[in-house]
């Protein structure tokens, strides 16, 4: 198992909960937005965390964390994340899993195993926009189909929340490909819009961000696709 970082506190990215972050590396997607270009394309440059060092730190912070979550990178691909899970799901830790949805089998096991308990999962564009989203030419969308069917129609019954959530970039994302987006999922639990910002380290270039009012208009053009919906970034 490939760990190269470790939030050990966080109010934002396990909604309702406090949490900690653990970060692995490697993605199957290359998106030119994406904020963890060294996780994605070096991974092998950063520094490996043992795991053994960050269970026993979650044995110590029982009772005062409520939940991990696991990101990435693309934690899907990482042989060793069920034994990982299952040893914090052990502590009774919550755990929010990050994915793309790419590795829909790895998804469902992990759902009927019972070790994720929310699961968060990028929307990149509309379908036909997915291959230039992703950085991956001829990248076929079936997979997301999907892992859509598997969070909207399974997940409820195995007690499972989630999200699904979308980076908006001015060159990449337009309304109509957020209606398009939205026609995907349409009757989602939850769709959150989440505000571009150039870290500086983005795996690609040339890229901006909408101003605020913009939006917040693409935020309330997709209220009629999910049951809850809102946008992230932006005060």
């Amino acid at each position: 198992m490939e760990l190269h970082g470790f939030n050990r506190f966080t109010l934002l990215d396990y909604p309702g909960h406090m949490a900690c972050t653990i970060f692995t590396g490697h993605c199957n997607f290359r998106c030119p937005f994406c904020q963890n270009a060294s996780l994605v394309l070096e991974p092998e440059s950063q520094p490996l965390l043992p795991p053994g060092e960050i269970l026993a730190t979650l044995k110590k912070r029982r009772g005062i964390l409520e939940g991990v979550c696991v990101t990435g990178g693309e934690p899907t691909l990482q042989p060793g994340l069920e034994s990982l899970l299952w040893r914090i799901r052990n502590m009774g830790y919550l755990v929010k899993l990050d994915t793309n949805g790419f590795l829909p089998d790895v998804l469902e096991h992990l759902m009927r195993k019972g070790l994720v308990n929310y699961i968060a999962m990028d929307l990149k564009n509309s379908r036909m926009r997915y291959p230039e989203t992703t950085g991956i030419p001829g990248l076929d969308p079936s997979p997301i189909d999907r892992s859509i069917r598997l969070l909207m129609e399974e997940a409820p019954s195995l007690g499972i929340e989630y999200e699904f959530r979308t980076t908006v970039v001015r060159e990449l994302h337009t309304p109509h490909d957020l209606e398009e987006a939205g026609e995907w999922i349409r009757g989602a639990k939850a769709w959150y819009l989440q505000a571009f910002r150039d870290s500086g380290t983005l795996i690609g270039s040339g890229l901006t961000g909408y101003d605020a009012d913009s939006l917040h208009a693409m935020a309330a053009l997709i209220r009629p696709y999910a049951d809850r919906t809102g946008l992230r970034g932006v005060d």
